[in-house]
């Protein structure tokens, strides 16, 4: 194929792909950190301040209802808004939640043992109705849900107790009391939730919750508000912060000089540019921390020539990984072996059998531009020119791309870029539609919960939301099954790694590299996580100030 030239259509996105399921301080392969390496918190606030302003770098949020959310600008948002079942942590572990007791009775049945003193924002009680209710409206297709299929083994939903709720289910599912700590377990008020109906979330319904801040105002276009939530029920965790605003703030210049100024007091998901000028920063510091986050190449769609095996191994044999993280990435991130980053199994029992059976992986590919071009050779032939995109604006997937596909130029495949509208890019995950016509994905996709095996299925089981080129290995999906239904950690574990084995060289993904968590915190703050379980944890309820 080196002798054949065409353009492969690519799309990259940001946020959601497969947003299921989150310290190690590794860098198998891949740039050095930062000096200091990865750490999971800042030292904690002592004194309350009377505001603290955060960035939104992916803009403004469409939606905060729990059910709806799964990109980086809600759930930075609503994560300190709507309390869950059970808790993330800093270091990707669960704790308890508005649920005290999370136990599994019997292999079909789950109880939850609710917190008797929890009161949402209008001081009502939260009830076992307003559970039950928060997780039975995402079987709703009405609600439009994106985390109903969490339930597709449960049978039943009950009352049993006037501070418990049980679930009843077709077979034990480990999943399940991971995904109560996710937007999933969420509990909202389920008379204010049914009075607002399809406006529940948006700036005009509102929310009504139980976490330590609750909305204050939403100025469309502008800025989102929060108020501390005095009466909040974990009195350790009550907040410092009589305020928290979120700015949107997608120019990166703009946030730079936000940052260096002071009028910002932070944002995560800092940019690799001004990363660069804020490192020196006389104003804060930049923070580093573990991630679960990945950078993948997939083909969009089973007709394309992209879903050839061969294609995408060629391609994965001609790009530099070291330089990608290095020249897009700034160094803060590693290379990836396979569909999921390690920080991801860091708080299960079985994280040293899943850290064995990652390393036992094959090696991340170092370039070799002629192995390259015979695998590309092997391929079908490409006839058609076409078409790569990527959303308007997103300076960091523009500088993958054009990496990407100055690599690709090396054995005869030409990249052209397209640049596309946000909500064209939100709905492809989910059209088929939109995805005709299109032949690669690059994604910024992340892991929510500490469970690899509900986000691989997703992309590598036949009825996965994101197998997009219907690949089927009935090993690799009875393994995954095995690994959801087991009891058992170490057996889930090991069914997990003997799919792992089977689906990282076979299933049709180039992986690419899983970037560290990069916050910037201005000096008079601290106290706020810097892994990426900020995304599933009241993380602004750690802030306070530092009277400097």
């Amino acid at each position: 194929m080196a002798a054949k030239k065409a353009a492969l259509t690519v799309l990259t996105s940001v946020g959601l792909l497969a947003a299921t399921s989150c310290t190690t301080t590794s860098n198998a392969g891949g740039a050095t950190p930062r000096p200091g390496g990865l750490t999971t918190t800042t030292t904690p606030g002592t004194s309350e301040v009377d505001r603290v302003t955060w960035a939104l770098p992916y803009g403004e949020p469409t939606t905060l209802d729990p059910a709806k959310i799964g990109d980086y600008s809600p759930q930075t948002v609503e994560a300190n808004l709507c309390d869950t079942l059970t808790r993330m942590n800093a270091d990707f572990s669960l704790s308890p939640g508005l649920a005290q007791k999370v136990t599994w009775t019997d292999d079909r049945t789950l109880v939850l043992d609710l917190r008797s003193d929890v009161k949402f924002w209008d001081g009502s009680p939260m009830t076992p109705q307003d559970v039950i209710h928060s997780l039975e409206r995402q079987r709703d297709p009405k609600t439009q849900a994106l985390y109903g299929n969490y339930l597709a083994a449960v049978t039943s939903i009950k009352a049993t107790g006037p501070h418990q709720v049980t679930l009843r289910t077709k077979t034990y599912d480990q999943t399940l009391p991971k995904a109560l700590s996710t937007s999933f377990g969420a509990v909202n008020q389920k008379a204010y939730t049914e009075k607002a109906g399809p406006a529940y979330g948006t700036a005009k319904g509102g929310l009504m919750c139980t976490g330590p801040f609750k909305l204050g105002s939403w100025k469309s276009g502008g800025s989102i508000a929060l108020e501390r939530n005095n009466a909040y029920w974990d009195t350790e965790l009550k907040p410092k912060a009589d305020q928290v605003v979120f700015r949107f703030i997608t120019n990166s210049n703009t946030l730079t000089s936000a940052l260096l100024s002071g009028e910002v007091d932070g944002t995560y998901e800092l940019p690799p540019s001004s990363a660069t000028a804020l490192a020196k920063a006389d104003s804060g510091a930049i923070h580093l921390g573990p991630s679960t986050q990945n950078v993948l190449l997939i083909p969009a769609n089973a007709e394309s020539p992209a879903a050839d095996r061969r294609l995408l191994d060629a391609l994965s044999h001609v790009i530099d990984r070291d330089a990608l993280i290095k020249n897009v990435f700034g160094g803060d991130a590693t290379t990836l072996k396979s569909l999921v980053p390690p920080p991801t199994w860091r708080g299960d029992k079985a994280a040293a059998q899943f850290d064995a059976a990652y390393k036992a992986l094959p090696a991340v590919p170092k370039p070799d531009v002629e192995r390259a071009r015979k695998l590309a050779d092997q391929a079908a032939p490409l006839s058609r020119p076409l078409v790569a995109a990527i959303p308007a604006g997103d300076q960091r997937g523009l500088q993958a791309l054009t990496f990407i596909q100055a690599a690709a130029k090396k054995i005869g495949v030409d990249i052209e870029i397209k640049q596309l509208q946000p909500t064209e890019m939100s709905s492809l995950f989910y059209d088929p539609a939109v995805r005709k016509g299109l032949d690669l994905v690059l994604t910024f996709g992340y892991v929510t919960m500490p469970d690899p095996a509900s986000y691989v299925a997703e992309s590598v089981t036949p009825r996965g939301i994101f197998n997009w080129t219907n690949y089927n290995n009935p090993d690799v999906t009875r393994l995954l099954e095995k690994a959801r239904t087991s009891s058992d950690p170490a057996a889930s574990a090991k069914a997990y790694t003997e799919a792992q084995a089977l689906f990282t060289p076979s299933a049709p993904v180039v992986y690419l590299a899983s970037t560290h968590e990069r916050m910037f915190m201005n000096k008079r703050v601290s106290g706020a996580p810097t892994s990426f379980a900020y995304m599933g944890m009241p993380w602004a309820a750690h802030l306070g100030g530092t009277d400097k």
